[in-house]
């Protein structure tokens, strides 16, 4: 595989200006996915038109250079996450008609918490996650839940920091997150008022196949004294997903199953 003279892969590379976009900047210049990545203009340049050759990339009429549409058919041919999506859409999706804010899904992705699907509707209480975007495993409750039930070493390359700090009560000291992740275990769910927003309480439950975690399923609500009455609905629908990833249970909606 062909290097850099600092011994950078051509496939780090390509990755490097993949990472360049993100839901602020789907469509840049050139010379914008030269900065972002951090190569050379005309490396940048060469490798644009090889991804382009590949529909990795695209180039709109005015040359500016967006993600292409075969990244998309990749990502839907055969990703699992898009089966975890699928499967847990139902589930999610009863969740959210009865409690009536915003229901999301997220997985690891190396060490933070990656939101893979996300229901919200009009007055909902402030949420800053969004579909593809990312939280520190600290600051968010689906980002607790899967740090928990993370392998030890990642566990401890987190917990050794640095811990991301969105407000006063997020979780960022070393004994205190490690505390809390023990807790999560025990009571089986991350309560995480106003964690990320002061007007927020983000609460998460894991998702199971075959006994391991794969994913958190979350609610955000208002920061007042109702948010831990939404624990219970929330812990039947990540119990109703996980027994129908498991194939061990019935695959009925987890609120009705509830009685609403």
């Amino acid at each position: 595989m062909a290097r850099s003279p600092d011994g950078e892969s051509v496939i780090t590379r390509a990755v490097r200006i993949l990472d360049a976009f993100g839901p602020e900047s789907t469509v840049l210049s050139l010379s914008e996915v030269s900065r972002r990545a951090r190569l050379p203009l005309a490396t940048t340049a060469r490798l644009v038109k090889e991804m382009a050759r590949h529909g990795l990339l695209d180039r709109d009429e005015r040359r500016q250079v967006l993600i292409g549409t075969r990244m998309w058919e990749l990502a839907e041919r055969a990703s699992p996450v898009k089966d975890l999506r699928e499967a847990a859409l139902q589930y999610m999706g009863d969740l959210h008609s009865v409690v009536g804010h915003s229901t999301q899904l997220g997985v690891l992705e190396g060490d933070e918490a990656l939101f893979v699907e996300r229901l919200t509707a009009p007055g909902s209480v402030v949420n800053v996650t969004r579909i593809a975007g990312r939280l520190p495993l600290n600051a968010s409750s689906a980002g607790l839940v899967l740090l928990a039930h993370a392998p030890d070493e990642l566990r401890e390359r987190v917990l050794r920091g640095p811990l991301a700090s969105y407000t006063p009560h997020t979780l960022s000291e070393e004994q205190v997150l490690r505390a809390e992740l023990a807790e999560v275990r025990r009571r089986g769910f991350a309560f995480c008022p106003g964690h990320i927003h002061s007007d927020a309480t983000g609460i998460a439950v894991p998702v199971r196949r075959d006994g391991r975690v794969v994913a958190a399923m979350g609610l955000v609500v208002p920061n007042d004294d109702t948010a831990w009455t939404f624990s219970r609905p929330l812990m039947l629908a990540g119990l109703s997903l996980s027994r129908a990833l498991s194939g061990t249970g019935p695959t009925q909606a987890p609120a009705r199953a509830a009685g609403g």
